[in-house]
């Protein structure tokens, strides 16, 4: 069926749902295989593996190969089942692997496709109930899933990068992984010179974080990260929940200080009939987040029931990223070429 709802939608209504979690006790035995990274079957996307969906947002094969950045994009949580005990998702789970496919490369992942080649491995996500029970399980479940993703950036390292620059992305549980990634690899090391940029999206992420990596405020400044989390114009997330005061709010339409931003600003967000819709949205930042007011597009009547915008942090903005990207690759080529 062609018509389906939005995955900013479906996403957004299960954050927003109150329910009390199926769960069991962390067990070792029942940790999934870990992937071997040498093998193409355990990464969703890679330079010369994109599927028919992803290839409608990305240039041609030839040009592809022509790229001179890379992109290792790491996706956000998509086992939200609550009926679901597992703490982590083996990464040949074919429902999984659908949904990384069909929703987070194809509207997220995708934006980056013009900017470098792709690498999206697939990791042994944890259960979305590991944030709130990160004492009680979740901490382990984590430590699982960042696993995989060290060790698929370490392979990509040592057989694809060949000394390219690269940007690095992700949105969610994916930057909650990749923020310890670029602790790790970037900050303060030699890998930090071939960093265009970090878009680490949907997560709470400090000013003060790295000690060489530095939040970036203008369009073409490379090096550094940027980071912003979505809501509706006037709401915040739960009472109590404030782990985004404080936090680096970048501007996902100008890229610099500004608070505010016009609908002509707005370059366009990917919706799931694969159309763009620009001047679609105005924004506002307020402490740690962006506001934005309810995006007109055929499904705005939907929109105007929801506050938290999240899952559609990437999809919002998806043509302003996709420029954005372009433009930081571009400058560091320039400068370092």
């Amino acid at each position: 069926m062609r018509f389906k709802f939005y995955y900013l939608l479906v996403l957004v209504s299960l954050i927003g749902c109150k329910s009390t979690y199926k769960t069991q006790t962390f067990l070792e035995k029942s940790i999934p295989l870990a992937p071997d990274y040498n093998n193409e079957e355990n990464w969703a996307v890679l330079p010369w593996k994109y599927d028919e969906e992803l290839k409608n947002f990305s240039p041609n094969q030839e040009t592809v190969n022509t790229l001179k950045a890379d992109v290792f994009y790491v996706y956000p949580t998509l086992i939200t089942d609550y009926k679901d005990t597992r703490w982590n998702v083996p990464i040949n789970d074919t429902e999984q692997q659908e949904k990384i496919l069909t929703k987070t490369v194809k509207y997220q992942a995708s934006a980056f496709a013009t900017s470098g080649k792709l690498y999206v491995p697939y990791y042994r996500q944890a259960h979305i109930r590991s944030y709130d029970l990160y004492n009680s399980g979740g901490k382990e479940a984590f430590e699982i899933a960042y696993a995989d993703v060290k060790k698929a950036f370490e392979i990509y390292l040592e057989k694809h990068n060949n000394g390219r620059p690269i940007i690095v992305a992700s949105h969610s549980q994916g930057t909650t992984h990749t923020k310890r990634l670029l602790k790790e690899f970037f900050d303060q090391k030699p890998l930090q010179k071939k960093l265009i940029a970090a878009y680490l999206v949907g997560m709470g992420i400090n000013p003060n974080e790295y000690k060489s990596i530095k939040p970036m405020t203008s369009s073409k400044e490379i090096g550094g990260f940027i980071s912003w989390n979505t809501f509706k114009k006037g709401n915040y997330p739960k009472k109590g929940k404030n782990w985004y005061k404080g936090c680096v709010t970048t501007n996902p339409i100008s890229w610099d200080n500004s608070k505010n931003t016009t609908l002509d600003q707005h370059k366009g967000f990917l919706y799931t009939n694969d159309k763009f819709y620009s001047k679609a949205l105005k924004i506002e930042i307020t402490d740690g987040l962006v506001w934005s007011t309810n995006p007109k597009f055929p499904m705005r009547f939907f929109m105007s029931f929801l506050k938290n915008y999240h899952a559609g942090d990437i999809n919002l903005f998806w043509q302003d990223i996709r420029e954005n990207a372009e433009l930081r690759t571009k400058t560091w080529l320039e400068k370092n070429q």
